[in-house]
């Protein structure tokens, strides 16, 4: 494994297994998890500026892709460095890149593949869903020794929100370990419908209230260990009776009857310092009058949450590759109307490359704005420069 990994030793192993419990109330009070130790060589990188970024560059950074996408003559998962991804990224960059679990296979390859990913260009994002429980890319491999967690729901039956806080900083001080600097957590749909096929123990609780204390905490946990946390799935899926992987889902809810419920933990995920929400593909026709899915509806993004809840993160979709949207949209139009709707970050597009073409064909109509586009990369840089720096590896 390369000098840049972060190094636990037996003392932070051993406290990281003491703290995967979920306790009661009457426990002891856990201790605090330490601040991770620093790698022993730092690998400093460096970020473009928005002004001396091409076109190309700046569309780049509003795509989050599987490693397969920049691999795309080829087939199964992308386990390790290959020329031909560097490549391909020279003309197809990205701004970020989500690992899942056939990307991982043991310590010492996870950690090479982040390093080399890392080093594309422009620091792209590393991301991973590692929510504790039946999501979990690196806990469910046998191959690490880190913390399980049997659900959220779990730790929310503790009613405890330090348990969640300190789910939350477990997880992310292993993802620090292997470089990820974003964990798709925490869920914050609350789970109210019984018929729910896509939720379920993944929430921490079908109480709102519950829910945002938990969800909250957790978040809190992963920044105390240099982990950003993403909120999901905005507006909520909590409610809903079929999944969006494979087809259309909705809630019937009105935005009144929303505030009372599923935005209760966003509003307090929000003033808890989010740095990004993903969007679900729900769709709200009791808010909006139509069909379209919240990830491609400018009502849900600019009106409701950036407007009325004030969010000012980043807005990442959902996978672009899941039924809900694959079923209705090609992946072109399916990509610049998220963009029109608000969104800053197209996550796992169907076909990358015409996503990729598609938007800049929509610039050069003019239908999407390089302004448009310069909004969403000043966010992306920002929230890049953020997490370099806490850690020390940000090249002035």
């Amino acid at each position: 494994m390369k000098k840049h990994f972060f190094k636990l030793g037996l003392a932070g192993l051993l406290a990281m297994v003491a703290l995967a419990g979920c306790g009661k109330k009457d426990d002891p009070e856990p201790e605090p998890v330490p601040d991770p130790p620093q790698p022993a060589q730092e690998i400093k990188y460096s970020l473009k500026p928005l002004a001396e970024m091409t076109l190309r560059e700046k569309v780049g950074q509003l795509f989050n892709v599987r490693p397969e996408a920049l691999l795309p003559q080829s087939s199964g998962y992308v386990t390790g460095e290959a020329k031909d991804i560097t490549d391909f990224f020279k003309e197809y960059p990205c701004g970020g890149i989500t690992l899942f679990a056939g990307n991982i296979l043991n310590p010492d390859q996870t950690g090479d593949l982040t390093f080399f990913l890392h080093g594309l260009g422009n620091y792209p994002l590393l991301c991973i869903d590692e929510e504790g429980g039946r999501v979990a890319r690196i806990a469910k491999n046998k191959n690490f020794n880190v913390p399980v967690y049997k659900s959220m729901e779990d730790v929310g039956k503790s009613t405890d929100t330090q348990q969640a806080y300190l789910a939350g900083s477990s997880i992310g001080t292993y993802l620090l370990k292997y470089s990820f600097d974003m964990d798709f957590a925490p869920v914050c749909d609350v789970n109210t419908n019984p018929n729910n096929v896509v939720i379920g123990d993944r929430a921490f609780g079908s109480d709102p209230e519950l829910v945002a204390g938990m969800s909250s905490e957790f978040l809190k946990g992963l920044k105390s260990v240099k982990v950003e946390g993403c909120l999901k799935h905005f507006p909520g899926h909590g409610d809903t009776a079929t999944d969006s992987h494979y087809g259309y889902a909705e809630s019937q809810k009105t935005w009144e009857q929303l505030l009372d419920c599923e935005m209760i933990p966003f509003k307090k995920g929000i003033a808890s310092g989010a740095q990004m929400i993903m969007i679900g593909h729900i769709s709200l026709p009791g808010v909006t009058g139509t069909e379209t899915p919240s990830t491609l509806s400018p009502t849900i993004l600019g009106g409701k949450l950036r407007g009325e809840l004030g969010y000012t993160g980043l807005i990442i979709t959902d996978s672009m590759a899941m039924g809900a949207i694959t079923k209705e949209y090609a992946p072109g139009e399916a990509a610049v109307l998220a963009l029109e709707a608000g969104a800053d970050i197209i996550l796992d597009p169907q076909d990358y490359k015409i996503a990729f073409n598609a938007v800049m064909e929509a610039v050069a109509s003019g239908r999407l704005t390089e302004e448009r586009i310069d909004q969403s990369v000043t966010r992306i840089l920002a929230l890049k420069k953020s997490i370099l720096r806490s850690r020390g590896l940000l090249k002035e």
